[in-house]
């Protein structure tokens, strides 16, 4: 049975007595392609540990495991993650949870993540993984296209998004997968993004005040940082535009322009005014 086939998946999923969950973003992969193309580009060897979220039916599982020492999938839905179990092969490791739940301290550091990620979770997800005290090394993740565009922007699309990504790491979009490549069909288009850890943050900063400042700046969009700054972090005016210029950022700048250079200086010039006190 080729799960690739959308009838051949039909039928597993007739057969296991289930059916796609909108409420946990189930869009099933069908293009072989794709699925080899995120596979390589994890850049595998037979001593890397694998966490994969959100398997499914296990299609790419099946080439995970032929190629990284240790794979660890967790799913969500106890029906899947049961089917997984079955026939698992030595190196595989099916765990039946929420992974926004799952503890990232029980994998060995510098282990990867794979994974066709559901839409509703990418955000919270990715922070989740660039935030733990155990992050990856590498993700290589299949996500909704407009969101891949965003955490890859440049400044003058800048987002909290992106700002939390590229702070800890270097994103990179490697491939478009159209809607019709996975069934059921979702309603928009998605892209492989590529992920590599950076050695260390872009800058030094508690990450913590570094994020608070970065809200303030994206609480009013529409508005110049300076005005933004002042609501977010309940300022005077004033103290805003000291800050900016002191920063060498042109006052009328708004958060969205930003390099994460200026957010570097901005940052310092915030804890010299003790603002984060």
């Amino acid at each position: 049975m080729d799960l690739t086939q959308p009838d051949d998946l039909r039928l597993a999923l007739r057969l296991a007595g289930i059916a796609p969950k909108k409420g946990l973003g189930q869009h099933f992969l069908i293009d072989r392609p794709a699925l080899e193309l995120i596979v390589a580009a994890a850049g595998l060897t037979h001593a890397d540990t694998v966490l994969e979220v959100g398997p499914g039916l296990g299609v790419m599982t099946g080439l995970l495991v032929q190629t990284a020492g240790k794979v660890v999938a967790v799913e969500a839905d106890k029906v899947l993650a049961e089917l997984l179990q079955r026939e698992a092969p030595g190196n595989l490791e099916v765990v039946n949870d929420d992974i926004i739940l799952y503890d990232l301290t029980l994998l060995p550091r510098g282990y990867k993540v794979v994974a066709n990620i559901p839409y509703y979770l990418t955000s919270k997800l990715l922070r989740q993984l660039l935030e733990s005290p155990n992050p990856p090394s590498t993700m290589v993740l299949l996500i909704q296209r407009e969101v891949a565009e965003r955490v890859t922007a440049k400044p003058g699309k800048m987002s909290i998004l992106a700002l939390s990504v590229q702070y800890y790491a270097e994103p990179e979009i490697i491939g478009q997968v159209e809607r019709h490549k996975f069934w059921p069909q979702p309603d928009v288009d998605s892209a492989i993004l590529l992920i590599k850890r950076r050695p260390q943050p872009a800058f030094e900063a508690d990450a913590k005040q570094l994020f608070r400042l970065i809200k303030a700046g994206f609480g009013e969009r529409r508005k110049q940082l300076k005005n933004s700054l002042a609501g977010g972090l309940n300022t005077s005016d004033e103290l805003s535009v000291r800050l900016l210029k002191q920063a060498n950022i042109p006052v009328a700048a708004r958060a969205q322009e930003l390099t994460l250079k200026q957010w570097e200086a901005l940052y310092q010039q915030a804890a010299k005014a003790n603002l984060f006190n």
